[in-house]
């Protein structure tokens, strides 16, 4: 078929934010996008596979600062990180879009004054609760048990100059519109949870400007604004195509717009569900054709986080597994719908069975026995008896079988399922060896054309899988086809009963690779130790330099964790010290105003401590022994003349005592009596 008869089909993945380094969880959705465009183009289609970067907002902008660089400088850095790791992966993309693109902020300006000429933006000020990690604005109704319904973090109250787009004004339309098309959310419980938590019970107006942070990109008609994030990331899926707010647009985007999917994660369906489709209505820009939102990967034993050193990420597993089999891993593990698992222990397993056992032992021993019986030629004999055709047929059948599933399974998302299906052929195989028992025939002179027979029929077998297997392991794909002299089957020729296509008398490699050697689980986890061991030494060493643990003070004769203090700690004593010494220390009493958990950090609490007549923010390393809750409105004890530090991106103007016992429990040290805030502890 000629490039430009082709049907167009446009898909993305969201653009991956770059607060830093990607960790496998967001390395799947690449890889599960790279898998669908890969099997749309096996089905003819003229894809176009879209992804990129998300580079502004109040996080970046605090990292940065926190780097010593620019919010560009850092942005740079992480994006082409970001890349290089889609690119490790072997993923198709077409377009890495970056929302610092020129082009992209341009068109980002003239939609927003676009919207806000047509009186769909409009100025005012936002009062409400804000939660700083995701960046956005809650009322007290949309708050799950008072606290972010994305994240779970604690949101504090904020009041803020802004614009805000009228959603309700579009609310009723895009209802009507998921109505008439109950394809457009996927999977049907993400759907169901927008209608009913968001969208029935009436939208708020959404603030679409920033005022308290300067890395955006700026509002040109009030350039103490800057466009807040989601108008500016979203538009991305247009911009990316040649989108013209003012009419002129480019060919890709006449070509391929409206997307026929965008790939998200179920953590910010609401976005693309909601604010997305109705910045295109008011655009007069077609709806997407389907929004999924799929499901997360899980590390085995619980949550990801760099300071407990088990955070997962593609180029660490690439280095033990290979490419193919990490995307073997997050494509064949990942249900359609509900969380997958991911684990070192998991991988080794998967890597043992299916790939070693099942896929690369059955394509050894078949060019081996080809070799070794036929010098490598491939001949089709066509020689069966009555029960041996029934075996054959079978194979056949299963074959065909699976070609089948494999597409109604890839047109549904399900990848996982696809994979399955085409390991049935592998299965199937392997099975047929067993029962052709090819080292017997071999035995018998008058079965030498039987036996070139089965082995052509495994050789067929194997090319029909590594086909197939393209769109999720195009790397051992390759490599089967090679060492059997042949070439990818098209989807079509499969599909229409191209069983058989292989050429009769053809040569395979004399060589075969081992493509997936077998592990041992005991050496594969301590190289996954020396991995973790790297993880915590970086996580100790940005908390080192300000106290124990960021900003708070812990030791000196604590208590059991009983509360009794019945059973004293000696401590390794320390050098001695001068008077003069600690004398240079200020310790004052602290009253905290204010407190929430600092973004993206297992341990670390942000307290704004009023001292005197000013109020300090401090960073402590707290967050397992105290709630924000529960710090808000002690007194505590600080050392107020500590030089500030940056702790995970943010600033910490003093430490907090603390008691620590021998369980590591940890204990504020608060005045016996009320004291005001400012005494000074002497």
């Amino acid at each position: 078929m000629c490039e430009t008869c082709k049907k167009p089909y446009y898909i993305t993945t969201a653009i991956a934010y770059t607060s830093g380094k990607p960790h496998i969880g967001n390395t799947y959705e690449i890889v599960l996008a790279d898998s669908i465009a890969r099997f749309k183009r096996e089905q003819g289609f003229d894809v176009r596979f879209q992804t990129g970067t998300d580079e502004h907002g109040q996080k970046i902008e605090l990292k940065a600062e926190a780097a010593g660089v620019t919010p560009k400088a850092f942005v740079d850095g992480v994006a082409g990180q970001i890349k290089e790791i889609w690119d490790l992966m072997d993923t198709s993309y077409d377009k890495f879009i970056r929302t610092t693109d020129a082009d992209h902020e341009a068109q980002v300006q003239k939609i927003f004054k676009k919207l806000y000429d047509q009186g769909d933006i409009y100025k005012g000020y936002y009062e409400g609760l804000y939660c700083t990690p995701c960046e956005s604005f809650f009322t007290e109704s949309q708050l799950v048990d008072g606290k972010c319904p994305d994240c779970g973090r604690p949101v504090q109250p904020a009041k803020e100059e802004a614009y805000f787009f009228r959603m309700s004004k579009y609310a009723d339309r895009l209802i009507q519109h998921i109505n008439t098309y109950p394809d457009f959310i996927q999977p049907v419980s993400r759907k169901n949870e927008m209608m009913n938590n968001f969208l029935l019970p009436g939208l708020q107006d959404l603030c679409v400007s920033r005022t308290s942070f300067k890395w955006g990109i700026p509002v040109d008609i009030d350039p103490k604004h800057v466009i807040y994030v989601w108008l500016d990331a979203l538009t991305n899926y247009i911009t990316g195509l040649g989108y013209d707010c003012d009419g002129a647009h480019g060919e890709l985007y006449k070509r391929y717009w409206p997307a026929d999917l965008h790939l998200i994660g179920k953590d910010i369906i609401r976005f693309h569900t909601i604010y997305w489709p109705i910045f295109l209505m008011a655009l007069d820009v077609p709806l997407p054709k389907q929004v999924f939102g799929h499901p997360w990967l899980l590390l085995g034993e619980g949550k990801m986080g760099k300071s407990r050193g088990n955070v997962l990420y593609a180029d660490d597993l690439v280095r033990v597994f290979g490419v193919d089999a990490v995307r073997y891993f997050v494509l064949h593990e990942m249900p359609f719908e509900n969380d997958g698992v991911i684990s070192w222990e998991l991988m080794v397993e998967r890597m043992n069975s299916d790939l070693a056992n099942i896929l690369g032992n059955l394509v050894n021993r078949t060019i081996s026995m080809t070799n070794k019986y036929f010098g490598g030629v491939v001949e089709d004999k066509k020689t069966a008896d009555e029960n041996e055709a029934k075996i054959d047929q079978d194979l056949k059948d299963t074959i065909a079988a699976a070609v089948r599933k494999a597409e109604e399974k890839m047109d549904q998302l399900r990848v996982a399922d696809a994979i399955s299906a085409i390991f049935e052929i592998f299965r199937r195989s392997n099975k047929y060896i067993d029962e052709t028992m090819p080292w017997a025939l071999a035995k018998d002179e008058a079965k030498k054309d039987r036996l070139a027979t089965v082995l052509y029929d495994l050789t067929e077998a194997i090319t029909i899988g590594a086909s197939l297997l393209s769109s999720f392991m195009p790397g051992t794909s390759k490599k089967i086809l090679a060492q059997l002299n042949t070439t990818k089957r098209s989807l079509e020729q499969m599909k229409e009963g191209g069983y058989g296509l292989y050429p009769s008398g053809n040569k395979v490699t004399d060589k075969p690779e081992i493509l997936f050697a077998r592990l041992d689980l005991k050496e594969v986890l301590e190289k996954a130790e020396k991995i973790q061991a790297a993880q915590r030494a970086e996580a100790e060493a940005r908390a080192a330099g300000n106290g124990a643990d960021g900003g708070t003070a812990a030791g000196a004769e604590a208590a059991d964790g009983s509360g009794n203090g019945a059973v004293g700690i000696d401590l390794d004593p320390k050098p001695e010290i001068t008077y003069d010494d600690f004398a240079k220390l200020q310790f004052q009493v602290g009253e905290i105003v204010a407190c929430e958990a600092v973004p993206k950090s297992k341990k670390l609490l942000c307290s704004k401590v009023k001292v005197g007549s000013q109020v300090r923010q401090i960073v402590s390393g707290i967050k397992a022994h105290y709630t924000p809750e529960e710090m808000v409105g002690k007194k505590v004890m600080v050392v107020t003349n500590l030089k500030p530090a940056k702790l995970a991106g943010v600033l910490s103007e003093g430490m907090l005592l603390c008691a620590e016992d021998a369980e590591g429990h940890l204990a504020l040290m608060i005045p016996e009596k009320d004291m005001p805030a400012g005494a000074e502890i002497c």
